[in-house]
This record gives C-alpha cells, sequence and structure tokens, in this order.
C-alpha cells in the first residue's frame, strides 16, 4: 500500500484519476485512484541514470629522457627553461592521482631508446625507473623493438615481464614459417607476441583498452632487429576486437592506445566506430585540445621527452561519455618539483655514465663500440641553438618548417661532410632529438640526436641516386596518403641546395637540385 506521505501529497494533485467513474461516491472513487496509483509506482521499473568519473594520465613518445632537457624552440610557451625529466613527470602524476581517485595511467610507446643511459642498458635505465610509476597499460613503439626480438620478449612479454607495464598490442604476432621459415619462435608461429587488450574495472566503470603498436618498425629501424616478429597496420584487429569489447564484455568505454601517429589514429577512428578514446603517439605532435571527431571519439598526442602529460578527466553514464574535460601538463623544472624517490633512482643510473667514481665504459650494443667518456663531458660550443623544432609561422632561424630542416641536424650533416672530407653529408631525418642553447654541447647532447650510436659512413653517390634519394625522403613525409608515411622528418643535406614543392607529386618535388663543390654550384639534376 501507499505510504500515508505519498497519499496526502496525491490529494490535491488535479491530474488524479479524471479517468475513473466520477459517478461513484466521493471517498470510494478517491480510494480506487490512490490505490491505482500507488500500484503503478511500485510495479513500474524506475532506470536512474548514475554518473560515473574516471580520469585518464596519458605519457608517450619519452624516448630516454630521464632528466630534464632545455627548451629553446620560440613557439612554445615554456622556451629557456628545462623541460622533461622523470622526476618532475611523475610528481605530476601524483599530484592528480591524490586529486582524482579513479585514474589509469598509460604510456603509448617509443620509451627504452632515446639517450646514452638506454642505449647502453638496452632499455634497463628506462625500465628501472618507470617500474616505480605503477603503469596500467603500454602499447610499444616502433623503437621499442630497437634490442631484438629476444630483448622485447624480455622486457614486455610472458607472465613475469622485467617492465610491469602491462604491455598489449593487438597486432604483433610471431612470424609464420612461411613468412620467414628462419624464425626462432617457430612452436608459437601465427600467434600474438602480446595481448591485444585488457579490461579494467575504475570505480563501477568497466573499461577495455586496446594496444596497437606502430607496423613501421622494420622500415625505421633494420628488418633484423624483427627476426621472427611480423606487424600489421591493425584493422583487421579492430574490427573484430571494438565489437568483442563492446558487445561480447559489455564494457562501458572502448579505449585505443597506439603508435600509430596522429593521422593514422584518427583514420581508424573513423573506420572503426565503438572507440570512445584514442591516446595516440608516435608524431610527436601536441594536442592542446583534443580531436573530436565526428562519431564522438576523442584523441590526444603528447608530444615528445616528457615534456607533456595529458590529463583527461570523463564523466560516464550508460555506457557513454557525457562530459569531459582535458588538462596538457607542461612538465618543467619551473612547473613542477621532482619526486625525491624517482630522483634518487635516476641518479643511481646516471653515476655509471657521467663523470665522477661510479663511471665505467659501456658497450654499445648495437655496433660494439665502447663508451669510454662520460657523457657529460663538453665536445663543442654552438652560437646558435640547436634543435629542429621550427615553424613556417615564426621568423629567424626557426622560419622553415622542422618538416623540412632545423639547425641541429644541418649541423650534424656538416660534420658528417667534414669527417668525410666529402661533397656532401647527409643527416637522416630523426623525428626526436633534445635542444641545445647557445653554449657548450655534451656527448649526452649528441646520443640523443643519435640515439643508436652509428658510425659514419663515407661513399660515392651518384647524382641521379641522390635526386632519388631526396624524393623518397620527401614522399615519406609529405605525401597525402597518410598510411605511406614513413617519419615525420625529411633527410638533412649539407653542401646541397634545391627547391621543394610539398604538394607535387612523387618524383617532381625536388628541382633544381645543387651540390656545392669547392665554392661552385654544380647541377645534378635539373
Amino acid at each position: 500500500m501507499c505510504h500515508p506521505a505519498l497519499l496526502n501529497w496525491l490529494k490535491n494533485k488535479p491530474w488524479v484519476g479524471p479517468m475513473l467513474d466520477l459517478r461513484l461516491p466521493k471517498q470510494v472513487a478517491n480510494v480506487i485512484r490512490f490505490l491505482g496509483l500507488c500500484s503503478l509506482l511500485m510495479f513500474t521499473p524506475v532506470s536512474v541514470a548514475v554518473e560515473q568519473h574516471l580520469t585518464l594520465i596519458h605519457m608517450g613518445d619519452i624516448h630516454g629522457h630521464l632528466v630534464p632537457r632545455h627548451q629553446v624552440a620560440g613557439v612554445l610557451p615554456d622556451k629557456g627553461v628545462k623541460v622533461g625529466g622523470l622526476a618532475y613527470m611523475y610528481s605530476q602524476v601524483q599530484r592528480i592521482r591524490n586529486r582524482e581517485p579513479n585514474t589509469l595511467l598509460i604510456n603509448t610507446g617509443d620509451t627504452i631508446q632515446g639517450s646514452a643511459e638506454a642505449l647502453f642498458s638496452q632499455g634497463q635505465a628506462m625500465v628501472d625507473v618507470l617500474n616505480l610509476f605503477d603503469i596500467d597499460a603500454y602499447a610499444p613503439g616502433n623503437w621499442d623493438f630497437l634490442y631484438g626480438t629476444e630483448r622485447f620478449r624480455a622486457l614486455f612479454a610472458g607472465n613475469q615481464p622485467i617492465a610491469n607495464w602491462k604491455a598489449i598490442a593487438a597486432n604483433l604476432y610471431y612470424s609464420t614459417l612461411y613468412e620467414f621459415p628462419a624464425t626462432q619462435y617457430a612452436d608459437r608461429a601465427g600467434q600474438r607476441v602480446l595481448p591485444p587488450y585488457l579490461i579494467y574495472k575504475v570505480g563501477s566503470i568497466k573499461v577495455g583498452i586496446v594496444g596497437l603498436t606502430a607496423e613501421r618498425g622494420p622500415k625505421a629501424l633494420s628488418p633484423r632487429v624483427m627476426d621472427g616478429f611480423y606487424l600489421t597496420t591493425g584493422q583487421d584487429e579492430l574490427e573484430v576486437v571494438v565489437p568483442l569489447l563492446r558487445d561480447k564484455e559489455n564494457v562501458d568505454i572502448v579505449i585505443l592506445i597506439s603508435e600509430r601517429g596522429l593521422a593514422n589514429n584518427i583514420a581508424l577512428a573513423r573506420r572503426f566506430p565503438g572507440i570512445d578514446i584514442v591516446l595516440s603517439s608516435d608524431m610527436h605532435e601536441e594536442t592542446h585540445r583534443p580531436v573530436a571527431l565526428e562519431n564522438g571519439t576523442l584523441i590526444v598526442e603528447v608530444g615528445q621527452d616528457g615534456s607533456l602529460l595529458g590529463e583527461l578527466n570523463l564523466t560516464v553514464s550508460n555506457r557513454d561519455i557525457v562530459d569531459w574535460t582535458w588538462k596538457a601538463h607542461r612538465i618543467s623544472t619551473q612547473n613542477n618539483k621532482p619526486d625525491p624517490i624517482i630522483a634518487e633512482r635516476i641518479k643511481q643510473i646516471r653515476s655509471k655514465y657521467v663523470g665522477g667514481v661510479g663511471f665505467s665504459p659501456h658497450v654499445n650494443p648495437i655496433n660494439g663500440a665502447l663508451l669510454r667518456t662520460p657523457i657529460d663531458t663538453v665536445i663543442g660550443h654552438t652560437r646558435v641553438p640547436l634543435h629542429r623544432a621550427g615553424v613556417t609561422s615564426t621568423s629567424g632561424l626557426n622560419r622553415t618548417s622542422a618538416v623540412i630542416e632545423g639547425t641541429s641536424h644541418n649541423f650534424l650533416a656538416d660534420a658528417f661532410r667534414v669527417s668525410c672530407n666529402a661533397d656532401v653529408g647527409v643527416m637522416r631525418g630523426f623525428r626526436y632529438g633534445t635542444h641545445i642553447p647557445s653554449g657548450p654541447i655534451a656527448l649526452e647532447d649528441i646520443y640523443h640526436y643519435i640515439p643508436i650510436g652509428p658510425q659514419i659512413a663515407c661513399g660515392l653517390v651518384s647524382g641521379d641516386d641522390l635526386r632519388l634519394q631526396i624524393e623518397r625522403s620527401a614522399q615519406s613525409t609529405l605525401t597525402q596518403w597518410v598510411g605511406a608515411w614513413g617519419g615525420g622528418w625529411m633527410l638533412a643535406y649539407s653542401g646541397v641546395t634545391y627547391d621543394l614543392d610539398p604538394l607535387n607529386e612523387f618524383g617532381f618535388r625536388a628541382s633544381n637540385i645543387r651540390v656545392n663543390v669547392h665554392g661552385c654550384r654544380v647541377l645534378v639534376c635539373g
């Protein structure tokens, strides 16, 4: 029966029971009205939407940067200060965790390469620090395969990986015997190397996280480092995994963590509906606000070298994101204080590489070269800031887009040319790299620029070969077909000038290519 308070509330409501037969005695009619309405209220299910909150903390493309580096690019708000550094980043992570009860910390790859400490320890220097971060999910980047498949498996695969980051990648497999008959993993042929997804219950929100790694690993590195593995673009996997999480696992939201680059991830999110959030890495873009697609998907990317940490706060109701806020935290010595535990761990690790009683020689695992000099040794000086972070809207040394060239890579190409007493110097267009202000250059700065420690090769090249190299570099960087991108920057040249038309097709972008020989400009190709 109805509670008396409800009966009193109903008495004076004009909409109660006009459909009843009013020829009944008034008291009887009122009783029937009240009892009928009470029955309706008792047996009609009421669905109340409950809002729940989830915070995603996003890090990616750290590239071996344990300690802060200079910021000299004029287009960035923290110009003139030191940015990044894992101790500073961790303090920001903890600040968010202390404020928000329901958080997930996500790492989207390219982590264990990019510095001398990372190189000479085969990534262990980064693992020893980041294992203290309590990372909830990690998608490997193409550079995380640098030290070979066995090292990759030891770090990330199996029941007890060295890195406790919970690595996932739906598009990473052991090679089949047909593709690679010499595979050392014949007993696992065709199987996945890592789980394709993770499911978390955060508060009352059921979260599905899908991982993708960059399929261009062999192109960016060497096919040898991928022996026994093969990669796909991830499209076939998303077509299966996203509906599986939505319809079978009944997750509330689906998050894609992908090291396939911002443009590729936008295309994937448009093609496969059902993805709520994409945390992106690879091309070092900074999304100061999320890319919001027409289907509701939000996509963010957090730059490079640990200089940015993303905070995406979500309000979820009835398996839908009903509200969100995004904050891109700039990590710097100005904005953050270093966490003392992480700072001490980094100091212990670096003591083996910098000057002092703890320094010891190290062997380069890529080419066997021996590191005999502490990495904080000053090896030169520069009058101009060295970096590759310019954009076309600025003036002075930064006026050329970093996609085309930068002072750091021009400097390296000059050094290569002089070392070989050659007419032309060529430096591959690495997309990452530290910034060096005017003043001293330390050995570790160069390891940030060339993190695999390659040796300089001297040789002969024809004009046709040079022209083809320029065209291929432009194609992999400037083509309108996102799936054909092979890197973020064009190769840097010393002793070469040419005209570039980014909007032309392959084979016709470069013209008027000339080589400077003894002060004369010699035409290579018109």
